[in-house]
């Protein structure tokens, strides 16, 4: 691909991930409170004024209004751009990563929809049954579509199928465990149900593998995070915090780089001898 054609086309699929990321900003906001993500049309959650097109438009209808409603001049929370904005970066690495593939469209619904669960579950501190339901669906489907185009055969689809399965099935056991164990030890429900469907949503796109990998980063970063925050008084240890972002975020590590790093671990750990 030349070189202007290359950032011509970048160009677009930042765009597309950036409309991406207005819509999720809507799955965000009406999901948890069990409203129709379809209708009314984006309007002012204060004075209910429906957007036109122009105001409608990802990062750039935000920064046209000043971050206010052009009706009653309430305010627009700037998340909304950011979303946008960080959808279309998502959208645009993957594509730089993957390429012309299978997984740059398949991982930007995953990510799409991981994104939507950290952003809910950071709001409300749940993981909504009907998108991680839909996650683990998809990501099924997604591994047949891999198995089959492959090698175009049953037994190839069959293979992949089964990759997903096990991990969707590894990912909802082992976090049930976690959250068992956890509430035993610590006296206290240790973690939500949601982060367990989370977890085999995960593995049923990843599988399982990638899915121990996701565990062991989001663990990391969450006790990295989690204790800086207690050692700073920000929180007490009996608070609860949404473990789905970091979920989330292994997933998205593994995604990416999750390969070089088994690969990484297994050379230096275990080498040919």
């Amino acid at each position: 691909m030349e070189t202007l054609d290359f950032w011509v086309v970048s160009l677009l699929v930042f765009a597309f991930g950036a409309s991406v990321g207005s819509f999720l900003n809507v799955v965000v906001y009406r999901l948890p409170a069990g409203l129709s993500l379809l209708n009314p049309p984006s309007r002012c959650p204060q004075c209910l004024h429906r957007l036109r097109v122009s105001e409608n438009v990802p990062i750039f209808g935000w920064l046209r209004l000043q971050g206010r409603c052009a009706h009653c001049r309430s305010p627009i929370s700037v998340r909304y751009p950011l979303v946008e904005a960080a959808t279309g970066w998502i959208f645009l690495s993957t594509f730089w990563a993957f390429g012309l593939s299978l997984q740059t469209p398949g991982y930007w619904l995953f990510f799409s929809c991981l994104l939507a669960l950290s952003l809910i579950d950071l709001d409300t501190m749940t993981l909504p049954n009907p998108l991680t339901q839909f996650g683990v669906v998809t990501g099924l489907l997604f591994q047949a579509w891999v198995g089959l185009t492959h090698d175009f055969s049953v037994s190839g689809l069959l293979t992949q199928l089964m990759t997903g399965i096990v991990g969707a099935v590894l990912g909802i056991w082992l976090l049930d465990l976690v959250r068992i164990v956890g509430t035993i030890a610590f006296g206290q429900e240790a973690m939500g149900g949601g982060d367990s469907k989370l977890a085999a949503m995960m593995g049923a796109w990843l599988g399982w593998k990638l899915l121990l990998l996701s565990g062991f980063l989001a663990c990391l970063v969450g006790s990295v995070i989690g204790g800086g925050a207690i050692a700073l008084k920000l929180m007490n240890r009996r608070q609860p915090m949404p473990f789905g972002p970091f979920l989330a975020l292994g997933a998205v590590l593994a995604a990416f780089w999750g390969e070089t790093l088994i690969a990484t671990y297994l050379q230096v750990f275990f080498p040919l001898r």
